[in-house]
């Protein structure tokens, strides 16, 4: 497998603070040293940017705090490591003003170019994965969920919550609305009973049915509520200091355990820590920031999803046999009998191929777009229609589609991610991700496909890098032009990648006419996806190490390799018509 490069520059936006920020500034302010067996505070406070990045890679919780307190970044702060400073921000590491641990880096950057860093991440939207981000979006995008957001960000001006980037592009009517001390809160029945033991309980029982909730408790938090709802879906906590206690009594209630552990954790911390603050702000102002990377894999959004997943196929599999009576299951109004639909909180059914698999309707408009239309229209073609049974959910058909394969989209839709998957399902998948508009669909394809290309043969890998190339799958074009690169005499010698040839345009031989300019040894890669052969001569060039005032030249003598290559390609393919027409009928 060919090595890895050095990752592109990283651009901050220029109009913060007048203060420029270029990649020669991504070095330490103190010399560097390695330390190949230290933890994250060890490799942060030296600037070991490599040990650091396999600590983060291997799921090493990022705010996590040592014996004094302290977490990675604030070391990587106070050392002046603008470039593990970075790793560790686009990583997941709170900044945020009014925080214990955001108020302490800023105040430790060892300079302003530090300062600016943590004020551009400040500045941006919390790193969140697909699946958080678009469930997060269509809660903030509920209009009573985006009033409170607006109203908070008045008080906690700079927080990481975007209300003002926010639209009605990913809104999803809720199902459920509940009222505290008359404010409202909307959300979606499946999400919270998905967290949630409590939410599930109740709305199989009390809540089952009802589209509002009223909770008339005295005592109950409105703030600590949403808090908690939002983290639901976001996988991300954040709350003023004040509100911290009647979290704890909430996550009790709704069995929340490792998040009431963590929360019970931190208001000791917060108590015992007020002679660290480095400003004098009540716990009004203050604010707890909590990423869900903190809790227990189990604990996660995608892990509960999954539960949630596995149950709806499990009853998605009891149609299978019904081969013969699934047309009779669809009405004319688009409708499907369910009985027992409130244990998985299945709310909408979809046939492929003779199977109907039961779904969300939140997850499905949150993740993709065609499906939010597809279920807008539905939902405006059973309006005004009356004299349904009760136990019926809406059901439509998609076609040219195998049931393997959307069982396998959906396995991404809830999770973020898939198992495992065959390659012979790879063409199908990246053509579904392009047909429902869910295009982080291939990368998760490719994620899974790459240790497989590890030992294809080489007319395979000619064909994953066609497919890729048509697709636009840059991880696994990637990685087929650099196997290719690293080893092209060996290539070379087989017909299949000489065939290929004939089937891509030819490269740009005119410097100046290039998709891909040539750049020196270890520059910022282009990643727009140009000429396939363009690509492959500069992936090429970086093998063979050219040096920068020699690469035209290089570059010249592999394009007549490949015409050699292309000429040789022809007569072969001329011989095979040749054979084939001398062949007796």
């Amino acid at each position: 497998m060919p090595p890895n490069r050095p990752s592109s520059g990283w651009i901050i936006d220029p109009d913060l603070d007048e203060i420029d920020l270029d990649p020669s500034d991504f070095t330490s302010s103190l010399p560097l040293k390695k330390v190949p067996n230290g933890d994250v505070f060890q490799a942060s406070r030296a600037g070991d940017v490599e040990r650091l990045k396999y600590l983060l890679e291997s799921g090493v919780n990022v705010n996590a705090r040592d014996q004094w307190d302290s977490v990675a970044l604030y070391y990587a702060c106070l050392a002046g490591h603008l470039d593990a400073a970075r790793m560790l921000l686009e990583s997941g590491a709170i900044c945020s003003e009014h925080t214990f641990d955001g108020d302490r880096c800023h105040y430790a950057a060892l300079n302003l170019k530090v300062r600016k860093l943590l004020k551009a991440f400040e500045a941006r939207p919390p790193p969140l994965a697909p699946l958080q981000a678009a469930l997060r979006d269509t809660f903030l995008s509920c209009e009573a969920n985006k009033v409170y957001l607006e109203q908070s960000e008045a008080v906690y001006h700079g927080s990481g919550l975007p209300s003002s980037g926010l639209s009605n592009v990913n809104h999803f009517l809720p199902d459920v609305v509940f009222f505290v001390q008359g404010r409202p809160i909307e959300a979606h029945r499946v999400i919270l009973s998905a967290r949630s033991p409590f939410f599930k309980r109740k709305f199989e029982t009390d809540w089952r049915g009802r589209s509002e909730v009223r909770l008339a408790r005295e005592k109950l938090s409105y703030p600590a509520l949403y808090s908690l709802i939002h983290f639901f879906y976001s996988d991300r906590l954040e709350i003023a200091v004040d509100d911290m206690e009647d979290l704890v009594r909430i996550c009790k209630v709704c069995k929340c355990e490792s998040l009431q552990r963590v929360l019970e954790k931190e208001l000791i911390h917060q108590k015992y820590a007020e002679h660290k603050a480095l400003r004098d702000l009540d716990n009004s102002q203050k604010r707890y920031i909590l990423q869900g990377l903190s809790l227990p894999e189990e604990d996660r959004l995608p892990a509960a999803m999954h539960q949630i997943l596995q149950s709806s196929l499990a009853r998605s599999t009891t149609l299978q046999n019904l081969e013969n009576d699934v047309d009779r299951l669809v009405s004319s109004f688009g409708v499907v009998h369910m009985n027992d639909c409130v244990d998985d909180l299945a709310d909408i059914c979809v046939r492929v191929d003779n199977k109907i698999f039961r779904c969300h309707q939140v997850v499905l408009a949150s993740r993709s777009e065609y499906f939010r239309a597809r279920l807008s229209h539905m939902k405006d073609f059973h309006e005004g229609k009356v004299g349904l049974p009760s136990d019926t959910v809406p059901c439509f058909e998609e076609r040219d589609l195998s049931m393997e394969a959307f069982e396998k989209m959906v396995e991404y839709m809830y999770t973020d991610g898939l198992k495992d998957i065959n390659p012979g399902q790879a063409e199908e998948m990246f053509d579904a991700a392009s047909r429902y508009l869910l295009f982080p669909l291939k990368r998760a394809v490719a994620d899974a496909l790459l240790q497989q290309l590890e030992m294809v043969s080489p007319a395979e890998l000619c064909h994953w890098l066609i497919l890729s190339d048509m697709y636009g799958v840059i991880k696994i074009r990637e990685y087929c032009l650099d196997t290719i690169a690293y080893n092209f005499e060996t290539f070379a010698d087989t017909r299949d990648f000489r065939a290929m040839l004939l089937t891509v345009p030819p490269p740009s031989g005119d410097s100046s006419l290039r998709t891909t300019a040539p750049s020196a040894p270890g520059a910022a890669e282009n990643t727009d996806q140009g000429n396939l052969l363009d690509d492959l001569r500069e992936k090429w060039l970086e093998a063979e190490a050219a040096e920068l005032d020699k690469r035209d030249e290089s570059a010249l003598l592999f394009d007549k390799r490949l015409e050699m290559l292309m000429l040789v390609a022809e007569k072969e393919s001329e011989t095979v018509i040749d054979d084939i027409q001398d062949s007796p009928a």
